[in-house]
């Protein structure tokens, strides 16, 4: 038995087979026998649900970020998690190049005039010849260092295995590299997962050996910089702004200072929220589905150890 926690959808029944599913609107209310009976799951599974389902070998996760799948019981379970990793790299890749034009070239401003029929005309950037910085160098982080190379940027970028190909990218760093990227790159960007290695990792030691020209954007998950060395850096000077599509708590607050910051662009974590994100990653479901029936090797498996 299959459980799929959300409504009944077509594609996935075709992708399934001879493979019953069960589609379920939450765990709350749960038919007898359910639990016990299930081998795999897509969707969230709670912790205490994975301790009474003996049978279960199989989680896919909708997110491609799956910090809020590990769970003590996750972790310390056989079962299997798979992620939709990929389905929004090409909105989030595409959301930072517009964080990074909007900043560039201080489009902030341009609505300001805008909103008040006054015609502001001023000398601003552009990113031709610029370094781009790009911390995590997976789905989004690759292609966004493509769609950069097409803008004359300069890429640089740190992985936690820099020996992988990496094209695109002119100088690809180790973790140990973090700080020669940041004293090198006029935008830094952010695209690594949320793990314990890069929970806090841009904090006032990583803003400090960023240029005072240069701008941070975070398009990937919050909690990767310490909100508050990152609030400093940025009333200091010690970096000219951010752009901000993932944050440390979200939603954010109405009472955050990161809303009336004047180098800063806030956007909801809405980067990726494309209709084609949603059938990406229905495509990977119903691949992994496939695979599951004919005992094939599933897609997008997680290393739990690392996180992603």
């Amino acid at each position: 038995m299959i459980v799929v926690v959300g409504k009944e959808n077509p594609a996935l029944v075709e992708a399934a087979g001879e493979q019953e599913l069960v589609f379920l609107d939450g765990w709350e209310e749960v038919a007898p026998g359910v639990v016990e009976s299930m081998e795999a799951v897509i969707g969230r599974v709670p912790a205490e649900v994975l301790t009474r389902a003996p049978k279960l070998r199989w989680v896919h996760s909708p997110a491609a970020g799956v910090d809020a799948d590990l769970s003590p019981q996750m972790l310390a379970s056989d079962v299997v998690l798979t992620s939709s990793a990929g389905n929004g790299a090409i909105p989030l890749a595409e959301h930072a190049m517009l964080l990074l034009l909007m900043l560039n070239r201080d489009v902030p401003r341009w609505m300001r005039a805008q909103a008040e029929h006054r015609w502001d005309r001023f000398t601003h950037g552009e990113l031709a010849g610029q370094t781009l910085g790009i911390y995590g160098l997976g789905n989004a982080g690759m292609d966004l260092a493509r769609k950069a190379q097409a803008f004359h940027l300069r890429v640089v970028g740190v992985r936690r295995r820099p020996e992988l190909p990496s094209p695109y990218v002119d100088q690809v760093y180790g973790e140990d590299g973090l700080d020669a990227l940041l004293a090198e790159s006029d935008f830094v960007v952010v695209t690594a997962p949320s793990t314990p290695a890069t929970s806090g990792r841009f904090g006032r030691d990583a803003f400090a050996r960023m240029k005072p020209t240069a701008y941070f954007v975070c398009i990937s998950r919050g909690g990767i910089a310490d909100d508050g060395a990152l609030l400093a850096a940025l009333r200091d000077g010690q970096i000219a702004g951010a752009g901000l599509d993932a944050h440390g708590v979200e939603p954010l607050p109405p009472n955050s200072p990161f809303w009336d910051l004047p180098n800063v662009i806030v956007t909801p974590h809405n980067g990726a929220t494309s209709t084609a994100t949603a059938r990406r990653g229905e495509q990977i479901v119903g691949q992994n589905l496939r695979r599951f029936r004919s005992g094939q090797e599933l897609l997008n498996v997680v290393d739990k150890s690392a996180g992603y």
